[in-house]
């Protein structure tokens, strides 16, 4: 099977809240995580797990999400995916729609590395809000 396809079985299983059983399934037990906007690494799917279930846990209310798009190159073994969310999370007044890319690095039928590319909204929030509490100009992203 192609990691085209496989990438694309796989976000059919996120699109339907599957992402725990998807770990277990696509992922290998040593995988890398890279979330590179803050450098955060997790090694292992079990971290990897962990995360999900934390991130859940912030979710008050799924609103919508999906991918639009998908790409690979089986030759280097390498897929990417272009997806969305809309989400409020607890404690927040608002949904926000995060965007992300994610880069696949497959061994084999796993993922050996995974990185993701990001904006998040409530970032740029909270860095408007602490440059205004210290009095420093706030510019537009």
């Amino acid at each position: 099977m192609s990691y085209l396809q496989r990438t694309k079985d796989l976000h059919a299983m996120l699109d339907q809240a599957k992402d725990l059983e998807a770990l277990d399934i696509f992922f290998h037990t040593d995988v890398k995580v890279i979330e590179k906007p803050n450098g955060e690494v997790r090694n292992g799917v079990e971290a990897q797990k962990k995360a999900v279930e934390e991130w859940l846990n912030m979710v008050q209310d799924f609103h919508a999400g999906g991918t639009d798009s998908i790409t690979a190159n089986d030759e280097e073994g390498i897929s990417m995916a272009e997806t969305w969310m809309e989400v409020t999370l607890k404690g927040m007044p608002a949904p926000m729609k995060m965007e992300e890319v994610i880069v696949y690095r497959w061994e084999g039928d796993k993922i050996k590395e995974m990185s993701f590319y990001y904006h998040n909204p409530m970032q740029d929030d909270m860095q408007n809000n602490t440059q205004q509490a210290s009095g420093e100009a706030s510019t537009p992203a």
